[in-house]
């Protein structure tokens, strides 16, 4: 067997990027239900549905987390592999 990764191996990063998501069509869903009334010229939903709406911009942040330390494994791999062929050109 190769050590070379697989697309449905899973890098560092990726669970907060899929929970990310999710949170955040959650939120999405949400502010379309918490605007809907207004437009239609219904009542107003409770504050709570305005609350969860609130998550969309929570799994905005959880999935930018997931990539911003995705970024960082692959930066910290890349700098080993480098030092590893070249021990002069990591240090710069």
């Amino acid at each position: 067997m190769s050590d070379t990764p697989r697309p449905q191996d899973s890098a560092p990063g990726d669970g907060l990027i899929r929970i990310g998501v999710i949170v955040f069509v959650i939120g999405a869903v949400a502010t379309m239900a918490t605007v809907a009334p207004l437009l239609l010229g219904a009542d107003p939903l409770p504050t709570a549905a305005y609350l969860v709406s609130m998550l969309m911009g929570v799994g905005f942040a959880l999935a930018a987390a997931g990539v911003l330390r995705s970024i960082a494994v692959q930066r910290r791999q890349a700098r080993s592999a480098l030092a590893e062929t070249s021990p002069d050109a990591a240090t710069t």
